[in-house]
Protein backbone atom coordinates (compact mmCIF):
# COMPACT_ATOMS: atom_id res chain seq x y z
CA UNK A 1 0.00 0.00 0.00
CA UNK A 2 1.21 3.32 -0.92
CA UNK A 3 0.42 5.86 1.30
CA UNK A 4 1.08 9.79 0.80
CA UNK A 5 1.23 11.39 4.19
CA UNK A 6 1.19 14.89 4.99
CA UNK A 7 4.61 16.19 5.50
CA UNK A 8 4.23 18.21 8.36
CA UNK A 9 2.91 15.10 10.16
CA UNK A 10 6.15 12.92 9.53
CA UNK A 11 8.27 13.82 11.97
CA UNK A 12 5.60 14.07 14.36
CA UNK A 13 4.40 10.40 13.47
CA UNK A 14 7.43 9.48 13.67
CA UNK A 15 9.23 10.77 17.00
CA UNK A 16 5.44 9.37 18.34
CA UNK A 17 5.17 6.21 16.93
CA UNK A 18 8.51 5.22 18.76
CA UNK A 19 8.25 6.94 21.75
CA UNK A 20 7.47 3.82 23.75
CA UNK A 21 4.43 2.73 22.26
CA UNK A 22 4.97 -0.80 20.99
CA UNK A 23 3.10 -3.81 20.26
CA UNK A 24 4.20 -7.12 20.41
CA UNK A 25 6.44 -7.00 24.11
CA UNK A 26 9.57 -8.65 24.54
CA UNK A 27 8.84 -12.27 26.45
CA UNK A 28 11.97 -11.78 28.27
CA UNK A 29 10.23 -9.67 31.31
CA UNK A 30 8.98 -12.46 33.21
CA UNK A 31 5.54 -10.86 34.72
CA UNK A 32 6.16 -11.63 38.60
CA UNK A 33 3.57 -12.40 40.78
CA UNK A 34 3.06 -8.94 41.93
CA UNK A 35 1.92 -7.87 38.57
CA UNK A 36 0.02 -11.15 37.91
CA UNK A 37 -2.36 -9.47 40.76
CA UNK A 38 -2.08 -5.92 39.78
CA UNK A 39 -2.99 -6.64 35.86
CA UNK A 40 -5.45 -8.21 33.78
CA UNK A 41 -3.79 -8.69 30.95
CA UNK A 42 -0.45 -10.52 30.00
CA UNK A 43 0.49 -7.50 27.74
CA UNK A 44 0.27 -4.81 29.98
CA UNK A 45 2.58 -6.90 32.52
CA UNK A 46 5.29 -7.89 29.97
CA UNK A 47 5.58 -4.02 29.14
CA UNK A 48 5.73 -2.92 33.44
CA UNK A 49 8.19 -5.98 33.47
CA UNK A 50 10.10 -4.28 30.63
CA UNK A 51 10.04 -0.66 31.97
CA UNK A 52 10.72 -2.09 35.65
CA UNK A 53 13.90 -3.43 34.56
CA UNK A 54 15.47 -1.09 32.60
CA UNK A 55 14.32 1.32 35.45
CA UNK A 56 16.64 -1.15 37.89
CA UNK A 57 19.15 -1.58 35.19
CA UNK A 58 19.95 2.62 35.20
CA UNK A 59 19.48 2.99 38.86
CA UNK A 60 22.39 0.41 39.16
CA UNK A 61 24.80 1.96 36.28
CA UNK A 62 23.57 5.23 35.94
CA UNK A 63 24.21 6.98 32.47
CA UNK A 64 26.52 3.98 31.88
CA UNK A 65 23.34 2.14 31.54
CA UNK A 66 22.00 4.35 28.30
CA UNK A 67 24.51 2.00 26.07
CA UNK A 68 23.20 -1.00 26.72
CA UNK A 69 19.21 0.41 26.79
CA UNK A 70 20.23 1.56 23.14
CA UNK A 71 21.51 -1.83 21.64
CA UNK A 72 19.97 -2.95 18.56
CA UNK A 73 18.68 -6.50 19.26
CA UNK A 74 18.28 -6.95 22.64
CA UNK A 75 15.40 -7.28 25.16
CA UNK A 76 14.97 -3.74 25.02
CA UNK A 77 14.93 -2.65 21.48
CA UNK A 78 12.82 -5.85 19.75
CA UNK A 79 10.96 -5.14 16.79
CA UNK A 80 8.43 -2.13 17.77
CA UNK A 81 9.38 -2.85 21.23
CA UNK A 82 11.54 -0.16 22.87
CA UNK A 83 12.12 1.56 26.16
CA UNK A 84 12.78 5.29 25.84
CA UNK A 85 14.55 7.92 28.47
CA UNK A 86 13.90 11.45 29.41
CA UNK A 87 14.94 13.87 31.68
CA UNK A 88 12.34 16.31 33.11
CA UNK A 89 13.45 19.18 30.85
CA UNK A 90 12.00 16.80 28.11
CA UNK A 91 15.12 15.80 26.46
CA UNK A 92 15.42 12.52 24.49
CA UNK A 93 18.15 10.91 25.67
CA UNK A 94 17.19 6.89 24.78
CA UNK A 95 15.16 6.76 21.66
CA UNK A 96 15.81 4.00 18.86
CA UNK A 97 15.90 7.02 16.14
CA UNK A 98 19.65 8.18 16.47
CA UNK A 99 18.09 11.72 15.17
CA UNK A 100 15.63 12.27 17.83
CA UNK A 101 18.43 11.66 20.77
CA UNK A 102 19.31 14.77 22.58
CA UNK A 103 16.39 16.76 21.03
CA UNK A 104 13.76 18.44 23.63
CA UNK A 105 10.92 17.37 22.39
CA UNK A 106 8.49 18.64 25.74
CA UNK A 107 6.15 20.73 23.38
CA UNK A 108 4.79 17.63 21.48
CA UNK A 109 1.06 17.05 21.34
CA UNK A 110 -1.49 14.54 20.26
CA UNK A 111 -4.08 15.38 17.66
CA UNK A 112 -6.06 16.60 20.08
CA UNK A 113 -3.78 18.79 21.57
CA UNK A 114 -2.90 16.59 24.41
CA UNK A 115 0.71 17.17 25.65
CA UNK A 116 2.41 13.77 25.44
CA UNK A 117 5.79 14.30 26.77
CA UNK A 118 4.32 16.58 29.79
CA UNK A 119 1.98 14.26 30.25
CA UNK A 120 4.71 11.15 30.74
CA UNK A 121 7.25 13.29 33.05
CA UNK A 122 3.72 14.27 35.25
CA UNK A 123 2.54 10.99 35.59
CA UNK A 124 5.87 9.69 37.45
CA UNK A 125 6.62 13.07 38.94
CA UNK A 126 3.85 14.94 40.29
CA UNK A 127 3.15 13.03 43.18
CA UNK A 128 6.11 12.62 45.50
CA UNK A 129 5.20 9.45 47.29
CA UNK A 130 4.18 7.75 43.81
CA UNK A 131 7.01 8.01 41.09
CA UNK A 132 5.53 5.28 38.53
CA UNK A 133 2.25 6.10 36.36
CA UNK A 134 0.57 5.92 33.35
CA UNK A 135 -0.62 8.08 30.59
CA UNK A 136 -2.90 8.00 27.32
CA UNK A 137 -3.22 9.40 24.38
CA UNK A 138 -4.34 9.44 20.49
CA UNK A 139 -1.50 9.39 17.95
CA UNK A 140 -1.38 7.00 14.36
CA UNK A 141 0.56 3.78 14.54
CA UNK A 142 4.33 3.81 12.90
CA UNK A 143 3.68 4.23 9.09
CA UNK A 144 -0.02 4.79 9.55
CA UNK A 145 -2.68 7.18 10.02
CA UNK A 146 -5.27 7.27 11.90
CA UNK A 147 -5.03 8.00 15.27
CA UNK A 148 -5.57 5.39 17.85
CA UNK A 149 -5.48 5.25 21.95
CA UNK A 150 -1.82 4.71 23.55
CA UNK A 151 -1.24 3.28 26.98
CA UNK A 152 2.14 4.27 28.16
CA UNK A 153 3.52 3.45 31.69
CA UNK A 154 7.09 6.14 33.24
CA UNK A 155 9.03 5.15 35.99
CA UNK A 156 11.11 7.97 37.51
CA UNK A 157 14.48 6.73 38.86
CA UNK A 158 17.49 8.79 40.28
CA UNK A 159 21.29 7.19 39.16
CA UNK A 160 24.23 7.61 41.34
CA UNK A 161 25.09 10.92 40.37
CA UNK A 162 22.06 11.69 42.04
CA UNK A 163 20.25 12.87 38.32
CA UNK A 164 16.39 12.20 37.69
CA UNK A 165 15.18 10.53 34.91
CA UNK A 166 12.07 9.16 33.34
CA UNK A 167 11.90 5.45 31.81
CA UNK A 168 9.04 4.39 30.05
CA UNK A 169 7.77 2.03 27.12
CA UNK A 170 4.20 1.72 25.28
CA UNK A 171 1.05 -0.40 23.52
CA UNK A 172 -1.46 0.61 21.47
CA UNK A 173 -4.34 -0.22 23.82
CA UNK A 174 -7.83 0.66 23.88
CA UNK A 175 -8.65 -1.46 27.05
CA UNK A 176 -8.66 0.41 30.25
CA UNK A 177 -6.78 -1.71 33.35
CA UNK A 178 -8.10 -1.32 36.69
CA UNK A 179 -4.83 -0.69 37.97
CA UNK A 180 -5.22 2.67 34.89
CA UNK A 181 -8.18 3.41 37.32
CA UNK A 182 -6.82 3.48 40.17
CA UNK A 183 -3.29 5.04 39.26
CA UNK A 184 -5.87 8.00 38.03
CA UNK A 185 -7.97 8.28 40.91
CA UNK A 186 -4.92 8.12 43.52
CA UNK A 187 -3.23 10.82 41.38
CA UNK A 188 -6.28 13.20 41.26
CA UNK A 189 -7.06 12.36 45.00
CA UNK A 190 -3.90 14.52 45.49
CA UNK A 191 -4.44 16.93 43.56
CA UNK A 192 -7.85 18.17 45.87
CA UNK A 193 -6.01 17.39 48.73
CA UNK A 194 -3.22 19.95 47.56
CA UNK A 195 -5.44 22.10 45.54
CA UNK A 196 -8.94 21.98 46.84
CA UNK A 197 -11.40 23.11 44.26
CA UNK A 198 -8.92 24.30 41.97
CA UNK A 199 -7.56 20.96 41.09
CA UNK A 200 -11.94 20.44 39.45
CA UNK A 201 -10.09 21.87 36.25
CA UNK A 202 -7.88 19.47 35.33
CA UNK A 203 -10.68 17.48 35.93
CA UNK A 204 -12.64 18.81 32.92
CA UNK A 205 -9.72 19.06 30.64
CA UNK A 206 -9.83 17.16 27.75
CA UNK A 207 -6.42 18.08 27.30
CA UNK A 208 -5.56 16.98 30.48
CA UNK A 209 -4.54 13.59 31.88
CA UNK A 210 -7.95 12.73 33.84
CA UNK A 211 -10.14 12.40 30.92
CA UNK A 212 -8.77 9.34 28.62
CA UNK A 213 -10.48 7.08 26.26
CA UNK A 214 -14.13 6.66 28.10
CA UNK A 215 -12.42 6.85 31.57
CA UNK A 216 -13.20 10.33 33.84
CA UNK A 217 -13.09 11.61 37.61
CA UNK A 218 -16.21 12.33 39.47
CA UNK A 219 -16.25 14.06 42.79
CA UNK A 220 -19.18 13.61 44.99
CA UNK A 221 -19.43 15.68 48.69
CA UNK A 222 -20.40 13.21 51.31
CA UNK A 223 -24.11 14.13 51.35
CA UNK A 224 -24.61 12.69 47.97
CA UNK A 225 -24.15 15.76 45.73
CA UNK A 226 -21.76 15.44 42.25
CA UNK A 227 -19.74 18.28 41.92
CA UNK A 228 -17.94 17.11 39.03
CA UNK A 229 -18.69 15.14 36.43
CA UNK A 230 -16.94 16.02 32.93
CA UNK A 231 -19.07 13.25 30.91
CA UNK A 232 -22.83 14.17 32.54
CA UNK A 233 -22.28 18.05 33.09
CA UNK A 234 -25.65 18.24 33.57
CA UNK A 235 -26.10 16.02 36.52
CA UNK A 236 -23.77 18.01 38.97
CA UNK A 237 -25.11 19.90 41.54
CA UNK A 238 -27.81 16.58 42.17
CA UNK A 239 -27.78 14.77 45.21
CA UNK A 240 -27.88 10.97 44.05
CA UNK A 241 -27.47 9.13 46.69
CA UNK A 242 -31.15 7.63 46.24
CA UNK A 243 -29.83 7.39 42.41
CA UNK A 244 -30.75 3.74 40.96
CA UNK A 245 -28.89 2.28 37.80
CA UNK A 246 -31.22 -0.24 35.88
CA UNK A 247 -30.27 -3.12 37.49
CA UNK A 248 -32.25 -1.30 40.81
CA UNK A 249 -28.69 -0.46 42.53
CA UNK A 250 -27.90 2.65 44.07
CA UNK A 251 -24.83 3.06 42.43
CA UNK A 252 -24.07 6.20 44.60
CA UNK A 253 -25.26 4.98 47.92
CA UNK A 254 -23.21 2.46 47.89
CA UNK A 255 -20.14 4.01 47.07
CA UNK A 256 -20.71 6.11 49.93
CA UNK A 257 -20.65 3.40 52.14
CA UNK A 258 -17.41 2.03 50.57
CA UNK A 259 -15.46 4.65 51.23
CA UNK A 260 -17.44 5.52 55.07
CA UNK A 261 -16.48 2.08 56.48
CA UNK A 262 -13.49 1.20 54.35
CA UNK A 263 -11.46 4.07 52.94
CA UNK A 264 -11.66 3.09 49.15
CA UNK A 265 -12.76 0.40 47.27
CA UNK A 266 -14.38 -1.25 43.87
CA UNK A 267 -18.07 -0.94 43.35
CA UNK A 268 -20.04 -2.42 40.20
CA UNK A 269 -22.99 -1.15 38.42
CA UNK A 270 -24.69 0.01 35.31
CA UNK A 271 -23.67 3.06 33.88
CA UNK A 272 -23.79 4.99 30.55
CA UNK A 273 -20.49 5.16 28.50
CA UNK A 274 -19.83 8.95 27.20
CA UNK A 275 -21.79 10.37 24.83
CA UNK A 276 -24.04 6.81 24.36
CA UNK A 277 -27.42 6.31 26.14
CA UNK A 278 -28.22 2.66 26.93
CA UNK A 279 -26.11 1.46 30.14
CA UNK A 280 -22.95 -0.76 30.40
CA UNK A 281 -21.89 -2.58 33.14
CA UNK A 282 -19.13 -0.61 35.05
CA UNK A 283 -16.77 -0.88 38.08
CA UNK A 284 -15.57 2.21 40.08
CA UNK A 285 -12.61 2.56 42.16
CA UNK A 286 -13.13 5.37 45.05
CA UNK A 287 -11.62 6.94 47.32
CA UNK A 288 -11.82 9.62 50.28
CA UNK A 289 -9.88 12.80 49.77
CA UNK A 290 -9.61 15.50 52.35
CA UNK A 291 -10.60 18.85 51.01
CA UNK A 292 -10.23 22.09 53.25
CA UNK A 293 -11.98 20.78 56.66
CA UNK A 294 -14.13 18.02 54.96
CA UNK A 295 -13.65 15.00 52.87
CA UNK A 296 -15.12 14.49 48.86
CA UNK A 297 -15.10 10.95 47.33
CA UNK A 298 -13.01 10.63 44.65
CA UNK A 299 -13.58 8.25 41.77
CA UNK A 300 -13.43 6.64 38.23
CA UNK A 301 -14.79 3.69 36.44
CA UNK A 302 -13.73 0.95 34.30
CA UNK A 303 -16.51 0.16 31.49
CA UNK A 304 -15.46 -3.91 31.36
CA UNK A 305 -14.99 -5.59 28.39
CA UNK A 306 -17.43 -6.90 26.62
CA UNK A 307 -19.95 -6.31 29.26
CA UNK A 308 -23.32 -6.59 28.78
CA UNK A 309 -25.75 -3.32 27.94
CA UNK A 310 -28.86 -2.45 29.03
CA UNK A 311 -31.58 -3.11 26.56
CA UNK A 312 -32.28 0.08 24.56
CA UNK A 313 -35.54 1.16 25.60
CA UNK A 314 -36.14 2.96 22.26
CA UNK A 315 -38.91 2.36 20.06
CA UNK A 316 -39.08 0.65 17.42
CA UNK A 317 -40.33 3.25 14.94
CA UNK A 318 -38.09 3.82 12.39
CA UNK A 319 -36.92 7.35 10.92
CA UNK A 320 -38.69 6.20 7.60
CA UNK A 321 -42.05 5.62 9.60
CA UNK A 322 -41.37 9.35 11.85
CA UNK A 323 -40.81 11.10 8.55
CA UNK A 324 -44.22 10.14 7.43
CA UNK A 325 -45.55 10.80 10.48
CA UNK A 326 -44.87 14.70 10.32
CA UNK A 327 -45.62 14.95 6.57
CA UNK A 328 -48.96 13.83 7.66
CA UNK A 329 -48.86 16.11 10.62
CA UNK A 330 -47.97 18.88 7.91
CA UNK A 331 -50.11 18.48 5.10
CA UNK A 332 -53.46 18.12 8.11
CA UNK A 333 -52.06 21.58 9.55
CA UNK A 334 -51.82 23.13 6.01
CA UNK A 335 -55.41 22.34 5.84
CA UNK A 336 -56.91 23.07 9.56
CA UNK A 337 -54.22 25.38 10.69
CA UNK A 338 -54.22 25.23 14.72
CA UNK A 339 -57.79 23.40 14.66
CA UNK A 340 -55.48 20.02 13.94
CA UNK A 341 -54.30 20.86 17.92
CA UNK A 342 -56.65 18.76 19.74
CA UNK A 343 -56.15 15.35 17.51
CA UNK A 344 -52.59 15.63 18.18
CA UNK A 345 -52.90 16.04 21.93
CA UNK A 346 -55.45 13.03 21.97
CA UNK A 347 -53.61 10.37 24.32
CA UNK A 348 -52.66 7.28 22.83
CA UNK A 349 -53.32 8.47 19.01
CA UNK A 350 -50.67 8.35 16.62
CA UNK A 351 -50.32 11.47 17.12
CA UNK A 352 -49.55 10.93 20.88
CA UNK A 353 -48.14 8.30 22.06
CA UNK A 354 -45.77 6.83 24.73
CA UNK A 355 -42.35 9.28 23.99
CA UNK A 356 -43.62 10.16 20.59
CA UNK A 357 -45.28 13.44 20.22
CA UNK A 358 -46.11 16.41 17.40
CA UNK A 359 -44.84 19.90 18.48
CA UNK A 360 -44.80 23.14 16.37
CA UNK A 361 -43.01 26.04 16.43
CA UNK A 362 -43.37 29.49 15.03
CA UNK A 363 -40.15 30.11 12.80
CA UNK A 364 -38.57 32.85 15.58
CA UNK A 365 -38.33 29.56 17.45
CA UNK A 366 -41.32 29.84 19.87
CA UNK A 367 -43.25 26.74 20.88
CA UNK A 368 -46.73 27.51 19.85
CA UNK A 369 -47.86 23.70 20.74
CA UNK A 370 -46.30 21.07 22.37
CA UNK A 371 -48.40 17.91 23.00
CA UNK A 372 -46.42 16.35 25.86
CA UNK A 373 -45.83 19.41 27.77
CA UNK A 374 -48.51 22.61 27.43
CA UNK A 375 -46.52 24.62 30.19
CA UNK A 376 -44.09 24.91 27.29
CA UNK A 377 -46.07 26.47 24.55
CA UNK A 378 -44.97 30.22 24.33
CA UNK A 379 -41.87 29.93 25.45
CA UNK A 380 -38.64 30.66 22.84
CA UNK A 381 -36.20 28.43 22.57
CA UNK A 382 -35.08 29.68 19.69
CA UNK A 383 -30.92 29.69 20.98
CA UNK A 384 -31.96 26.62 23.49
CA UNK A 385 -28.59 23.88 23.47
CA UNK A 386 -28.65 20.05 24.64
CA UNK A 387 -26.42 19.12 27.50
CA UNK A 388 -23.25 18.73 24.77
CA UNK A 389 -23.89 22.36 23.94
CA UNK A 390 -25.48 21.55 20.76
CA UNK A 391 -27.91 24.56 19.80
CA UNK A 392 -31.00 22.30 18.58
CA UNK A 393 -33.31 25.25 18.81
CA UNK A 394 -31.26 26.81 16.30
CA UNK A 395 -30.86 23.25 14.45
CA UNK A 396 -35.02 23.01 13.98
CA UNK A 397 -34.72 26.25 12.06
CA UNK A 398 -32.16 25.99 10.26
CA UNK A 399 -33.59 22.63 8.73
CA UNK A 400 -36.79 24.08 8.38
CA UNK A 401 -35.60 26.70 6.00
CA UNK A 402 -33.01 24.59 4.51
CA UNK A 403 -33.91 24.36 0.53
CA UNK A 404 -36.17 21.41 0.78
CA UNK A 405 -37.90 22.79 4.29
CA UNK A 406 -37.46 19.75 6.23
CA UNK A 407 -34.44 17.68 7.91
CA UNK A 408 -32.90 16.00 10.91
CA UNK A 409 -31.94 17.18 13.95
CA UNK A 410 -29.71 14.87 16.84
CA UNK A 411 -29.47 16.02 19.97
CA UNK A 412 -29.12 14.74 23.46
CA UNK A 413 -31.43 14.92 25.81
CA UNK A 414 -33.20 13.41 28.95
CA UNK A 415 -35.85 10.99 28.30
CA UNK A 416 -39.27 11.99 30.58
CA UNK A 417 -38.18 11.10 34.31
CA UNK A 418 -34.52 10.73 33.71
CA UNK A 419 -31.53 12.35 33.99
CA UNK A 420 -29.28 10.79 31.74
CA UNK A 421 -29.15 12.34 28.34
CA UNK A 422 -29.88 10.27 25.62
CA UNK A 423 -30.07 10.51 21.91
CA UNK A 424 -33.12 12.10 20.34
CA UNK A 425 -33.42 12.35 16.83
CA UNK A 426 -36.55 15.15 15.27
CA UNK A 427 -37.87 15.25 12.03
CA UNK A 428 -38.67 18.67 11.39
CA UNK A 429 -40.84 20.10 8.55
CA UNK A 430 -41.72 23.92 7.17
CA UNK A 431 -45.65 23.93 6.70
CA UNK A 432 -47.96 26.86 5.29
CA UNK A 433 -51.00 27.33 7.44
CA UNK A 434 -54.44 28.33 5.93
CA UNK A 435 -53.78 31.74 6.94
CA UNK A 436 -50.47 32.09 5.47
CA UNK A 437 -48.31 31.76 8.17
CA UNK A 438 -45.52 29.60 8.50
CA UNK A 439 -44.69 27.24 10.82
CA UNK A 440 -42.52 24.21 12.04
CA UNK A 441 -43.91 20.82 12.83
CA UNK A 442 -41.84 17.76 14.06
CA UNK A 443 -41.54 15.13 16.09
CA UNK A 444 -38.95 13.16 17.54
CA UNK A 445 -37.75 9.51 18.76
CA UNK A 446 -34.99 8.69 21.38
CA UNK A 447 -32.35 5.78 21.10
CA UNK A 448 -33.40 5.55 17.58
CA UNK A 449 -31.37 3.30 15.39
CA UNK A 450 -28.99 4.55 12.79
CA UNK A 451 -30.58 4.70 9.36
CA UNK A 452 -29.49 5.75 5.84
CA UNK A 453 -32.43 8.55 5.57
CA UNK A 454 -30.22 10.22 8.70
CA UNK A 455 -26.91 10.20 6.33
CA UNK A 456 -28.23 10.84 3.02
CA UNK A 457 -30.13 13.85 5.00
CA UNK A 458 -26.86 14.99 6.25
CA UNK A 459 -24.78 14.72 3.39
CA UNK A 460 -27.50 16.57 1.55
CA UNK A 461 -27.64 19.89 3.62
CA UNK A 462 -23.62 19.27 4.25
CA UNK A 463 -23.28 19.11 0.21
CA UNK A 464 -25.79 22.41 0.01
CA UNK A 465 -22.92 24.07 1.93
CA UNK A 466 -20.39 23.13 0.06
CA UNK A 467 -22.10 24.19 -3.40
CA UNK A 468 -23.08 27.31 -1.85
CA UNK A 469 -19.85 28.56 -0.31
CA UNK A 470 -17.22 26.20 -1.30
CA UNK A 471 -13.93 26.07 1.29
CA UNK A 472 -15.39 29.11 3.18
CA UNK A 473 -18.91 26.15 4.45
CA UNK A 474 -16.00 24.05 5.69
CA UNK A 475 -15.50 25.58 9.09
CA UNK A 476 -19.60 24.75 9.67
CA UNK A 477 -19.07 20.92 8.96
CA UNK A 478 -16.08 20.44 11.50
CA UNK A 479 -18.15 22.19 14.35
CA UNK A 480 -18.67 19.36 16.47
CA UNK A 481 -21.62 21.19 17.85
CA UNK A 482 -23.68 21.75 14.79
CA UNK A 483 -25.84 19.53 12.77
CA UNK A 484 -23.11 17.82 10.72
CA UNK A 485 -21.38 15.76 13.76
CA UNK A 486 -23.57 13.87 15.68
CA UNK A 487 -23.07 10.43 17.57
CA UNK A 488 -20.42 8.83 15.62
CA UNK A 489 -21.26 10.62 12.60
CA UNK A 490 -19.66 13.19 10.87
CA UNK A 491 -19.05 14.61 7.65
CA UNK A 492 -16.53 14.36 5.56
CA UNK A 493 -14.84 16.22 1.97
CA UNK A 494 -12.33 14.69 -0.44
CA UNK A 495 -11.14 15.92 -3.96
CA UNK A 496 -11.80 13.99 -6.95
CA UNK A 497 -7.55 13.59 -6.48
CA UNK A 498 -8.66 12.02 -3.41
CA UNK A 499 -6.81 15.25 -1.10
CA UNK A 500 -9.06 14.85 2.03
CA UNK A 501 -9.90 18.24 2.82
CA UNK A 502 -12.75 17.73 5.91
CA UNK A 503 -12.71 15.24 8.26
CA UNK A 504 -13.72 16.98 12.05
CA UNK A 505 -13.90 12.91 13.21
CA UNK A 506 -10.02 12.68 12.12
CA UNK A 507 -8.97 15.70 12.00
CA UNK A 508 -5.22 14.91 11.10
CA UNK A 509 -5.74 13.86 8.11
CA UNK A 510 -6.93 16.99 6.65
CA UNK A 511 -4.39 17.65 4.17
CA UNK A 512 -3.27 14.26 3.07
CA UNK A 513 -3.81 12.52 -0.19
CA UNK A 514 -5.53 9.39 0.73
CA UNK A 515 -6.21 7.90 -2.20
CA UNK A 516 -4.30 4.70 -1.91
CA UNK A 517 -5.83 4.17 1.29
CA UNK A 518 -7.57 0.39 1.81
CA UNK A 519 -9.84 -0.52 4.73
CA UNK A 520 -8.34 -3.50 7.10
CA UNK A 521 -9.64 -6.39 4.25
CA UNK A 522 -7.62 -4.84 1.47
CA UNK A 523 -10.49 -2.96 0.29
CA UNK A 524 -10.20 -0.10 -2.36
CA UNK A 525 -12.17 2.49 -0.15
CA UNK A 526 -11.26 5.61 -0.97
CA UNK A 527 -11.15 5.03 -4.65
CA UNK A 528 -14.66 2.97 -4.75
CA UNK A 529 -16.32 6.48 -3.08
CA UNK A 530 -14.80 8.97 -5.48
CA UNK A 531 -16.02 6.73 -8.46
CA UNK A 532 -19.08 6.25 -7.03
CA UNK A 533 -19.79 9.94 -6.76
CA UNK A 534 -17.70 10.86 -10.22
CA UNK A 535 -19.41 8.17 -12.30
CA UNK A 536 -23.18 8.29 -10.66
CA UNK A 537 -23.24 11.36 -8.68
CA UNK A 538 -23.92 9.72 -5.38
CA UNK A 539 -23.92 5.86 -3.73
CA UNK A 540 -23.19 3.94 -1.02
CA UNK A 541 -20.09 2.29 -0.28
CA UNK A 542 -19.43 -0.61 2.72
CA UNK A 543 -15.92 -1.18 4.04
CA UNK A 544 -14.80 -1.98 7.80
CA UNK A 545 -13.45 1.71 9.42
CA UNK A 546 -12.19 2.70 12.79
CA UNK A 547 -14.60 4.87 15.23
CA UNK A 548 -13.17 8.13 16.36
CA UNK A 549 -10.98 6.84 19.84
CA UNK A 550 -11.19 3.11 18.88
CA UNK A 551 -8.84 0.67 18.37
CA UNK A 552 -11.24 -2.10 16.98
CA UNK A 553 -12.26 -1.64 12.88
CA UNK A 554 -16.07 -1.81 12.80
CA UNK A 555 -18.97 -2.23 9.39
CA UNK A 556 -19.52 0.96 7.82
CA UNK A 557 -21.88 2.11 5.45
CA UNK A 558 -21.03 5.47 3.45
CA UNK A 559 -23.21 7.89 1.35
CA UNK A 560 -21.13 9.99 -0.94
CA UNK A 561 -22.50 12.69 -3.27
CA UNK A 562 -20.66 14.89 -5.82
CA UNK A 563 -20.67 18.91 -5.71
CA UNK A 564 -19.55 21.48 -7.69
CA UNK A 565 -18.54 24.85 -6.11
CA UNK A 566 -17.63 27.05 -8.83
CA UNK A 567 -14.88 25.54 -10.89
CA UNK A 568 -13.77 23.53 -7.73
CA UNK A 569 -15.37 19.49 -7.70
CA UNK A 570 -15.64 17.81 -4.26
CA UNK A 571 -16.91 14.62 -2.88
CA UNK A 572 -18.88 15.06 0.16
CA UNK A 573 -19.91 12.00 2.33
CA UNK A 574 -20.78 10.70 5.45
CA UNK A 575 -21.60 7.26 7.80
CA UNK A 576 -22.81 5.20 9.91
CA UNK A 577 -21.36 2.04 12.10
CA UNK A 578 -23.18 -1.34 11.50
CA UNK A 579 -21.56 -2.59 14.70
CA UNK A 580 -20.10 -5.52 13.14
CA UNK A 581 -16.95 -5.87 13.97
CA UNK A 582 -14.05 -7.37 11.66
CA UNK A 583 -11.75 -10.07 12.53
CA UNK A 584 -8.55 -8.71 12.22
CA UNK A 585 -7.04 -5.39 11.46
CA UNK A 586 -4.55 -5.74 8.29
CA UNK A 587 -4.60 -2.06 7.36
CA UNK A 588 -6.08 0.95 8.68
CA UNK A 589 -7.54 4.10 6.54
CA UNK A 590 -9.03 7.42 7.14
CA UNK A 591 -12.86 8.74 6.23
Amino acid sequence: MSVRTNPVLLPLISLVAMLALSGVLSRAATPSSSLDQAYEHEETRDLVALVNDAADLIQAKGEAGFTELSTAGSRWRQSDTYIFVLDPQGNMLVHPDPALEGKNVIDLKDINGKPIVRGLIAAATTVPTKQEGWYHYEWPVPNGLLPRWKSTFVRQVTVPSGKQYIVGAGMYNDRMERAFVVDTVKNAAAQIESKGEAAFASFRDPKGPYLAKDTYIFVIKPDGVEIVNPAFPSIEGRNLTDLKDTQGKRAIGEMLTVVNTKGSGWVDYMWPKPGESVSTQKSAFVTKAKMGNEWVLVGCGVYLADAPKTASAGTETTAPELMSLVREAAALLEQQGAEAYPAFREKDSKWNHDNTYVFVWGTDGTRVFHAADPGKEGQNDAHITDSLGRPYGRMFLEAANSPSGEGWVHYMYPEPGGIFPAWKSTFVKRVTYPDGKQHIVGSGIYNMKMDKAFIQDVVSRASAVVAQEGEAGFVKLRDKTGPYFFMDTYVFVITPEGLEVVNPGQPSMEGTNIIDLKDVHGKDVIRQCIQEAMKNGGGWVDYYWYKPGDNTPTHKMTYVQKIQSGTDTYIVGSGFYTEEAAEEATEEGSS
